[in-house]
C-alpha cells in the first residue's frame, strides 16, 4: 500500500471543515449584510446571497436523494434574507449528517438515476453524490471569498484546510 491508497478526507473530516465554514460565514454576513448582495454572476446566482443559497439548495436537494426522499424543486426554495438561507443550510446539514451516520456503507455502492437542471440525466453512486456535495460546497464557497475579496470586503480568515484547528 502507497499513500495513495490513503484516504485524505473522511466524510467526517470534510463535516467538521465545511461545517466550520458555514458557521463562519453566518456571522460574517451578519457583521457584513452588504456583502449578500454583492454582485455575482446571472440568474439564481445574480449575487452572493443568491450563491448561499444554491449551496444549501444543492445539498438539500442531493441529501433527498441520498435517504431516497421526495426531492425539493428550485422553485420552492424561496429564502432570500442571510437568516432563511442559513436556517435553509442547517437543515440540509443534518439531514446530510443523518445520512452519513445512518447510512451503512453498502448503501454508498447503490447507483441512483435522476433528472439534474443542468446536466441532464445523471446516474452516479451514493458514494460520488455524497462526495460531490462537499467539492461543490467548497468550490463554490471560494468563488465568494474570491468575489468578496475583489469587492472590498478583504477581512476574512484563512480558508484553508491546513490552517484550520482540524486533527488529521
Amino acid at each position: 500500500m502507497t499513500a495513495i491508497d490513503r484516504c485524505a478526507l473522511s466524510y467526517k473530516t470534510l463535516l467538521e471543515l465545511t461545517s466550520g465554514e458555514h458557521r463562519r460565514w453566518r456571522d460574517w454576513f451578519v457583521e457584513h449584510p452588504n456583502a449578500w448582495s454583492v454582485p455575482f454572476a446571472t440568474g439564481r446566482m445574480a449575487t452572493v446571497g443568491g450563491v448561499v443559497l444554491h449551496i444549501f439548495a444543492v445539498e438539500l436537494r442531493y441529501t433527498q436523494r441520498l435517504l431516497d426522499q421526495d426531492v425539493t424543486t428550485w422553485e420552492e426554495f424561496q429564502q432570500t434574507s442571510i437568516e432563511e438561507v442559513f436556517e435553509l443550510g442547517d437543515h440540509a446539514r443534518s439531514q446530510l449528517v443523518h445520512f452519513l451516520t445512518t447510512a451503512p456503507e453498502k448503501e454508498l455502492e447503490r447507483v441512483l438515476t435522476f433528472q439534474t437542471l443542468t446536466a441532464g440525466t445523471v446516474s452516479a453512486s451514493k458514494h460520488k453524490i455524497a462526495s460531490n456535495i462537499f467539492l461543490h460546497d467548497i468550490r463554490h464557497w471560494g468563488q465568494i471569498a474570491t468575489v468578496l475579496r475583489q469587492n472590498g470586503f478583504a477581512d476574512q480568515w484563512a480558508h484553508d484546510l491546513l490552517l484550520s484547528d482540524i486533527k488529521m
